[in-house]
């Protein structure tokens, strides 16, 4: 609504307002100040491939003016509501123009006294290119029911977005836990519980739906990692649960009473599990495949008596020899993370594409680190054993679910920073000796989206390519296809085989 009414203020004062990226003359005599923008997008390093950098002053009766200075281009935005919408050409051809260099921005701002004021800071441009398509749900972030929520890929270097699903299509159904094929886009998955239910796995314009049962009952599929080859997902299976807070932080305790982890073949549309992974004395969850496709890694923690020790729980970081010829897992747990030894515990660990560093969640206890507040980032430096502590990423907020752009040079994860209350996408950059730079919040058309907005955004996954299949053959297939039903098979251990948790 608020687009509209700027829109109307355009048409009807004419030449009040300059055209953006006409000489407009700056204040001569403006003093350097502080003012709080929105989104802050001071000193942050994005990629030339990304919408302009939208953003307000705090204020939509302060009148002001944006410059936007590089090498070639000299770029002026005036505003009487405090908002400033770069054009998309001219942001296009400066972001260029500064690749591998900096955007000096400059805010020229008239405070309460009437006095112009300026505020200078930069933006710094990459030469590293960054995948061009972003997917997430958007849900409302209700605690027992969902109501409307969907699938959405935005293209990031302009303001589209298009529905993959949106769960009004398929009667109010639970759509969830979208994963890509090393980020192609023609190849994905997601769950969709209730109503059609299944998981479907999309190759192209065709989508195949399985469902897995063990011993005749329903086998659920929840976290899923691709293999690089994409002849193999692993899945995790969790018994989840939730119980709310008298008095916490944390408002509520998601947690799981059991979960193991299944290795489905796409093509010969079988799953299968060992004891290593399907251990009843631990819980294993969040796998996911080196980029070789040699290893599985994949967090453990041991089973206790919940939800009454929900807070000694902690999750191990492990890794497990992957045969992909044969489909088979090696002799030895390797142990990357000992949530004993390090007092944490670990969520949803993720290998950079070039396997060069795992970036994963940290939190106090247990595996649910959306909602918990002291979650934060690590990133593992795969060749030196060292652990940066990400502080110019983290926040005091939540930090959690992540993944990797396929350059392995950015990572986009979901954070509350902003208010505590709604998870955002945020993305870092990270450069050749792996030290990252301050995130910043994916830009919207309009600054005052996110304050508008009710919706979290979960699980945010890049693809070099857009997603081929429309949403109306989703939902035409999702209602036409039958499922196809995947018996579960528990194979045994090979002679040998090292469990450290025995």
């Amino acid at each position: 609504m608020k687009r509209t009414k700027g829109y109307k203020i355009i048409a009807l004062s004419g030449l009040l307002l300059l055209c953006p990226g006409c000489s407009e003359d700056l204040p001569a005599d403006a003093e350097i100040a502080e003012v709080a923008l929105f989104p802050d997008y001071e000193e942050v390093t994005v990629p030339a491939n990304i919408a302009p950098l939208n953003f307000k002053l705090p204020d939509e009766q302060m009148r002001g003016i944006t410059r936007l200075k590089t090498i070639h281009k000299d770029i002026r935005i005036p505003s009487r509501s405090g908002v400033f919408n770069i054009p998309m050409d001219e942001w296009k051809e400066a972001a260029e123009d500064a690749k591998g260099d900096k955007i000096d921005v400059f805010v020229y701002f008239k405070d309460s006294s009437n006095a112009w004021k300026l505020k200078r800071f930069h933006i710094f441009v990459s030469k590293d290119t960054m995948d061009n398509y972003l997917t997430y749900r958007r849900i409302f972030p209700g605690y027992r029911m969902w109501g409307e929520m969907g699938i959405y890929q935005r293209t990031v270097d302009n303001f589209v977005e298009n529905p993959v699903i949106n769960n009004r299509r398929t009667g109010n159904s639970c759509v969830n836990c979208h994963s890509f094929c090393r980020q192609d886009g023609s190849r994905m998955l997601f769950h969709q519980r209730s109503n059609y239910g299944g998981t479907y796995l999309v190759d192209g314009s065709d989508v195949d739906k399985i469902s897995v049962t063990d011993q005749g009952k329903a086998f659920g599929l929840a976290y899923p990692y691709w293999h690089p080859s994409g002849k193999y997902i692993a899945f995790s299976h969790n018994d989840t649960r939730q119980d709310f807070h008298y008095s916490d932080r944390n408002r509520i305790e998601v947690y799981d009473k059991s979960s193991d982890l299944v290795i489905y073949h796409v093509e010969e549309h079988r799953a299968f599990t060992v004891p290593l992974l399907s251990s009843p004395a631990s819980y294993e969850t969040f796998p996911a495949f080196t980029p070789d496709g040699k290893s599985l890694i994949f967090c453990s923690a041991d089973s206790v008596n919940m939800p009454d020790e929900y807070r000694k729980v902690r999750y191990h970081l492990l890794r497990i020899a992957f045969d992909p010829e044969k489909g088979t897992f090696g002799q030895q747990v390797d142990t990357l993370y000992n949530a004993r030894k390090e007092g944490r515990s670990i969520s949803f660990p993720r290998v950079s594409p070039d396997g060069k560093r795992l970036l994963y969640a940290v939190s106090d206890y247990g595996n649910f680190s959306i909602w918990h507040r002291d979650a934060d980032l690590r990133m593992l430096d795969l060749r030196t054993g060292e652990t940066d502590s990400l502080s110019v990423v983290n926040s005091d907020d939540v930090e959690s679910y992540h993944s990797w752009s396929s350059n392995g040079r950015w990572f986009v994860f979901a954070s509350r920073r902003l208010d505590g209350q709604f998870t955002r996408p945020f993305i870092a950059h990270v450069d050749e000796e792996g030290k990252c730079s301050k995130p910043f919040l994916l830009p919207q058309y309009s600054p005052d989206y996110y304050e508008q907005s009710l919706f979290s955004f979960n699980i945010p996954e890049f693809s070099r390519t857009a997603i081929r299949i429309s949403e109306a053959e989703v939902v035409e297939q999702a209602k036409e296809k039958p499922v196809r039903e995947i018996r579960l098979e528990r194979q045994d251990n090979p002679s040998g085989l090292h469990d450290f948790r025995k």
